[in-house]
């Protein structure tokens, strides 16, 4: 298991250390490559060498946040970071090489395995983001406008654009401090939150028309196939934060979305719900995790399988 750090024992440890790689996780969120881009950047202005391994199911919608700290071929580095990444099993196939050569894993999942050498997890925040503002601050005295942005791309995704159960008053004072360095938050919040492709339109139209409801309309399941993917023509940037839709319907305390991935028997689950229900610990049932608010798993099962497996876990939640 990890050596545990607080945010100041993380600060020192890279004050202490040079030349990093730094991992995200696959399926990459706005948290996870904001985290990695805003310290990489915090960590070369403060004399340091620090570069991301190249995800390349970064989406056009955060790939901007992190372009320009993709790791150039033949780095050498000395130590990895991996940031927002809960255990090996979410690492992206360029990284599972590294999976037993973590030094220093930055995270907020309360579900994190401790498969780093160094752990510092924060997990009453809202966002990983928080985590690495505190570690940059403590590192360097100040964050720039450069890591600020990135910083607020991961803090509000992971929030909803500050709507999500998971809020605390440190998210707020975290996210003025960061608009305090001329952070485009309008510009951003834009981008991020209130655009959608023709695509996801489309595809949003396909989702509701059959998401199914239970337990008095208290859960809300909804499905989206491979067929309906091609169908709206919907890319994988068009799937960001579509488990809203199921969980933002009036009455509904738990959201379901499952999603097929490359075939019928490959299926990923997110799980959203609001107090007293506790999303991670339907996802840990199945071998994933996450937070009480949001969390996620996969099955190689179709569709109805997994809708089965988990009403018979939902019976005993609800009924």
């Amino acid at each position: 298991m990890s050596d545990m750090f607080t945010p100041a024992e993380a600060a020192l440890w890279l004050k202490d250390r040079d030349n990093f790689l730094i991992l995200t996780h696959r399926r990459p969120d706005g948290d996870t490559l904001g985290c990695a881009g805003a310290l990489a950047v915090g960590l070369r202005e403060f004399g340091k060498t620090a570069y991301v391994l190249e995800n390349v199911e970064a989406t056009p919608r955060y790939a901007p946040f992190v372009d320009d700290c993709w790791a150039p071929d033949g780095y050498s580095f000395d130590h990895i970071i991996a940031v927002d990444t809960a255990s090996t099993d979410l690492f992206t196939e360029n990284a599972r090489k590294y999976k037993d050569s973590v030094s220093l894993c930055i995270d907020h999942h309360g579900s994190n395995t401790g498969y780093a050498k160094n752990l510092c997890l924060v997990p009453d925040v809202a966002a990983c983001g928080e985590v690495v503002y505190e570690i940059l601050m403590i590192l360097t005295g100040k964050v720039s406008s450069d890591s600020a942005e990135r910083l607020y791309v991961a803090i509000s995704t992971d929030t909803g654009c500050f709507s999500f159960g998971n809020v605390t008053p440190n998210t707020f004072a975290v996210t003025a401090k960061l608009a305090d360095t001329g952070v485009p938050i309008a510009t951003l919040n834009k981008r991020l939150f209130r655009s959608r492709s023709p695509g996801r339109v489309l595809l949003e139209g396909l989702l509701t028309s059959d998401i199914g409801f239970f337990f008095g309309g208290k859960v809300a399941i909804a499905c989206i196939t491979r067929d309906m993917i091609e169908t709206s023509n919907a890319t994988e940037d068009d799937m960001d934060n579509i488990a809203e839709v199921a969980a933002g319907i009036e009455g509904v305390c738990m959201g379901i979305t499952i999603r097929e991935l490359s075939s019928l028997n490959d299926c990923k689950i997110s799980v959203r719900s609001v107090e007293p229900y506790d999303s991670n610990a339907v996802c840990r049932r199945f071998g994933g995790g996450g937070h009480r608010s949001a969390a996620g798993c996969t099955f190689k099962k179709t569709i109805d399988e997994i809708k089965s497996l988990l009403l018979d876990v939902l019976k005993e939640i609800f009924d």
